[in-house]
């Protein structure tokens, strides 16, 4: 074979092995790519046509030994472009597998006969043979033809086959040829590789290997001589060495036969790992949706015959926040640490799954008493409830959990997949956080969900919202100073609905964007007609913020409604402050440019509180009404509340107390120092209307106590 071929081509693809065989062929031999370009070649075809070696290169295009061999004069009455659009014609026609012969004119009256197959991955093998001669001598022309036939055989074997490990037997089981690939794979000794080797020595020594998991080595070996009898194409695949090989048997027409054997433990290894990930999450590795739904449809046989079970669905609380605060990559991490501690929670038995986003079940299987679920219920709750320490942030969510048992709640997959998420959310509905059994009637709550979602949607467009205002009184001024605008919405259906249940499905719908811009605009214009020492409070909801535009609608609302910047306040949680994000602590100080005070509400509820006083220079500290509540129960509640009112005062914080409803709760606060207190012992929430009645019997009463001092 000439250097054309290439060493590493040679290495590669078993040159070695066909070295000998192609140069001892009669005729010529060479193989085009289905690009038209020369792979390989034999010396009789560069003598056929009058090529020189050095004319010759690897890569040549057909059109280029066109060329060559018209110059050398072959080819006679036809151009170069009509015998080149005639040859590509014939071998683009027959790509079938089948051999085309064809016949053509040489320099000096010659006669040479072409046969040509297309061999897939490879291109058209070609074989030429000057025939002049044998065209006069019949009886030559016919045995070099049976010549052919016999040399085509191995060679279409050996073509056809050169990518994997390959050998050959003639029909007496010795071994005719074997390539480079064919030794690697089971690592046979020279011995072994020489031709005349019978099959069952070779077999004897894979048998000592531990090639066969058969116990018996004349059994193995009569297994592969009842393979090689049938004279049928066959296909095994065995391990050996941790590898999985595929040997296919291949016979030939004189009873001789050709196997490959092909490494396909990377293959393998690719195709469990897509089978896993079809029914694998990929971010956590637990069984996706369809893996969890394949098992409850097995649980409903087993339903039938007796066996009790419980659904868990599981939703993370506030997790939504964390993606929006701090980004997906640290959602993801959260993700895969909820999934962890979930697992922690499950014995052998159950399955957990991710069915996507922060929703995962779980199926506990066999489960004798609704008791034995709520404390795998329990678990699950206070594990996620426990804070997540993730690339220096300081995360907390929650989880509620609703729980559906079969077959009392259901016997079918989509029955009981369907109570547990009920139940899951009507423990969301009753605080997050906990978990809760499915109950007859839930679908009405959830039916009444989707009313308030689609109420709100044409909410303002009817006129339905409404704010009212509560007063907060300023200790040292002894009046009010403040007005919080507190949202109402009168539903055309369903009534007054409490802003506890439709703030949250306005901030899962993103509708609180819309809705609380229009709060803003309408506390201010109400602010405007206030005596100019009262300020208006405004809450803002984390969702806001994401509009990066935030700051420009609170200019634009404080210019359309002439109210000054210093009047209004705005109060945000600390949920918003998750995280040291960059954005959200951009628009704050763009507020405060503006002259608009910041105040912290529901201080003193969250893990990280006095943490959050740092990101931020709050103008206003409100303790949560809950201190208040349990001021009389609880001694640390009074020592918490010193606390917060003295740490205000130091960072230069005003202090607000909130809930505060009797007079031994005022003194509390009064002594401590507190700026404001807020709550019913003043004056519950009341309507615009009413707001210059109540300044006005406010201005009376300071003005009889300045009579009276």
């Amino acid at each position: 074979m000439q250097a054309g071929l290439g060493d590493q081509q040679a290495g590669e693809a078993g040159g070695l092995l066909l070295d000998a065989a192609l140069e001892s062929i009669p005729y010529g031999f060479c193989v085009w790519s289905p690009k038209f370009r020369l792979v390989m070649w034999n010396r009789h075809y560069l003598d056929i046509y009058g090529f020189s070696a050095k004319a010759i290169r690897k890569g040549m295009t057909l059109e280029e030994i066109v060329e060559l061999s018209a110059r050398l004069g072959n080819h006679p009455g036809q151009s170069v472009s009509e015998f080149y659009e005639a040859y590509t014609h014939q071998l683009l026609a027959n790509r079938s597998g089948a051999r085309a012969k064809e016949r053509e004119t040489l320099a000096g009256g010659r006669t040479v006969e072409s046969a040509h197959v297309f061999a897939p991955g490879l291109g058209w093998v070609v074989t030429h043979e000057d025939v002049t001669e044998e065209l006069e001598k019949n009886e030559i022309v016919q045995r070099r033809r049976r010549e052919l036939e016999r040399q085509n055989i191995r060679l279409d074997a050996a073509v056809n086959n050169i990518s994997q490990g390959l050998c050959m037997y003639d029909p007496k089981g010795r071994l005719v040829i074997c390539n480079q690939p064919y030794q690697r794979i089971y690592n046979l000794p020279e011995d072994y590789l020489r031709p005349g080797t019978q099959l069952e020595d070779i077999l004897g020594w894979l048998f000592d290997q531990g090639m066969s998991a058969m116990e018996d080595r004349e059994g193995y070996i009569q297994w592969r001589r009842d393979v090689i009898a049938k004279g049928e194409y066959g296909k095994n695949i065995h391990e050996l060495y941790g590898r999985t090989i595929m040997m296919q048997h291949h016979p030939m027409k004189d009873g001789g036969w050709v196997s490959t054997h092909e490494d396909i433990t990377e293959q393998r290894q690719t195709e469990a790992r897509i089978r896993h990930l079809a029914r694998h999450d990929a971010l956590t590795d637990l069984p996706n949706r369809i893996q969890f739904l394949d098992e409850m449809a097995s649980l409903e046989s087993g339903l039938k015959r007796g066996e009790k079970a419980a659904v868990l669905c599981i939703d993370l609380d506030h997790f939504k926040a964390v993606n929006d605060t701090l980004g997906h990559a640290i959602g993801d991490e959260v993700l895969k640490q909820v999934s962890a501690r979930l697992w922690g929670t499950t014995r052998e038995t159950d399955i957990l799954a991710r069915l996507g986003g922060d929703e995962f079940s779980l199926l506990l299987r066999p489960v004798e008493h609704p008791a034995d679920a709520a404390r795998v219920a329990e678990r699950i709750v206070k594990v996620i409830a426990a804070p997540f320490q993730i690339q220096g942030h300081h995360i907390l969510i929650g989880a509620s959990v609703g729980i559906a048992m079969a077959p009392g709640d259901g016997a079918l997959t989509d029955t009981l997949m369907k109570n547990a998420d009920l139940a899951c959310y009507k423990a969301k509905s009753e605080g997050r956080s906990a978990y809760h059994f499915f109950e007859p009637g839930m679908d009405a709550d959830l039916q009444k969900r989707r009313t308030i979602e689609q109420g709100l949607r044409v909410a303002l467009s009817r006129d339905e919202l409404r704010l009212v205002f509560q007063p907060l009184v300023g200790l040292k001024e002894n009046r009010v100073t403040c007005f919080e605008a507190l949202l109402r919405w009168d539903h055309a259906e369903l009534g007054t609905i409490s802003p506890a249940e439709f703030i949250p499905i306005a901030e899962e719908t993103g509708l609180i964007v819309q809705i609380g811009e229009w709060v803003l605009r309408q506390a201010c214009r109400a602010a405007a007609t206030w005596p100019s020492g009262i300020r208006v409070a405004v809450n803002l909801s984390p969702i806001q913020f994401k509009n990066r535009k935030l700051g420009e609608t609170v200019r634009a609302v404080l210019a359309e409604t002439g109210l000054s910047a210093t009047r209004l306040e705005l109060e945000i949680t600390e949920s918003l402050l998750l995280a040291d994000n960059e954005s959200t602590l951009k628009t704050l100080h763009e507020l405060r440019a503006l002259g608009v005070r910041i105040s912290m509400d529901d201080f003193g509820t969250g893990y990280s509180s006095l943490s959050y006083l740092r990101s931020f220079p709050f103008d206003k500290i409100k303790i949560d009404r809950s201190f208040m509540r349990d001021l009389d129960g609880r001694s640390d509640s009074l020592a918490i509340i010193k606390a917060v009112i003295g740490l205000g005062h130091s960072l230069g914080m005003s202090t607000t107390a909130e809930g505060v409803e009797t007079e031994e709760q005022l003194k509390a606060v009064r002594d401590q120092g507190c700026n404001e207190v807020q709550g019913f012992l003043f004056s519950p929430p009341i309507e615009a209307s009413a707001i210059r009645k109540l300044l006005a019997t406010e201005a009376e009463r300071l003005g009889a106590m300045r009579k009276a001092s």
